[in-house]
């Protein structure tokens, strides 16, 4: 179901039982855009005033809340939820069954792995010296590991890697790389102990 006041633009391949809600935008075309199709897969929910941009391709299950902002050249896997008022810039890799709660910011070139688990209000970066002379040509994105769980409102710095099953406490700022299996909080973010399976 496609509601009529939504806009689906050339070259958006829709799968099957896909429902867009109230004006949503799919398919934006963007600057430099030359004719990138945008693929969204079977059974997704893409909820009001969703934006949707250009050359995206995402796989089934999709979910968005409200207001959510995907810019364009991103790959997003199965069972990906993105919610209310995030925002996802360009270039983005999402894998499947990853979890993306309200207001998140997530940046160009960053990754986010299998089942990782994003909370609501965190803040991905990847400008280490914003409004430096070159600077886009010198971002570099977070890579979060599989399992990983951010907690509300943390500050995840520029290339930093947060490596599989590890936790990020609610409100810290990790300025360094986050073992696998560890648990960090504060700000700076430190090592607490390790997480035993």
């Amino acid at each position: 179901m496609i509601a009529t006041t939504a806009i689906i633009y050339p070259n958006v391949k829709l799968g099957h039982n896909v429902i867009i809600e109230d004006y949503c935008l799919i398919g934006i075309p963007f600057a430099g855009y030359s004719g990138e199709d945008t693929i969204i897969g079977d059974n997704a929910l893409i909820r009001s005033h969703t934006v949707v941009y250009a050359g995206n391709k995402i796989g089934v299950h999709f979910e968005t809340g409200n207001q959510a902002n995907i810019r364009e050249f991103n790959i997003i896997g199965n069972h990906v939820s993105v919610g209310t008022l995030s925002v996802i810039e360009h270039h983005i890799t999402i894998e499947d069954e990853v979890r993306i709660h309200s207001q998140a910011f997530v940046p160009e070139y960053t990754t986010l792995a299998k089942r990782c688990w994003i909370g609501p209000n965190v803040v991905l970066t990847n400008a280490k010296y914003p409004q430096s002379p070159n600077v886009k040509n010198q971002l570099k994105g977070v890579y979060v590991g599989e399992n990983v769980k951010i907690g509300a409102n943390a500050t995840i710095l520029p290339n930093i890697r947060i490596e599989k099953n590890a936790l990020i406490g609610a409100g810290s700022v990790v300025t360094k790389n986050v073992d696998a299996n560890s648990i960090v909080v504060g700000n700076p973010a430190a090592f607490i102990r390790m997480i035993h399976y």
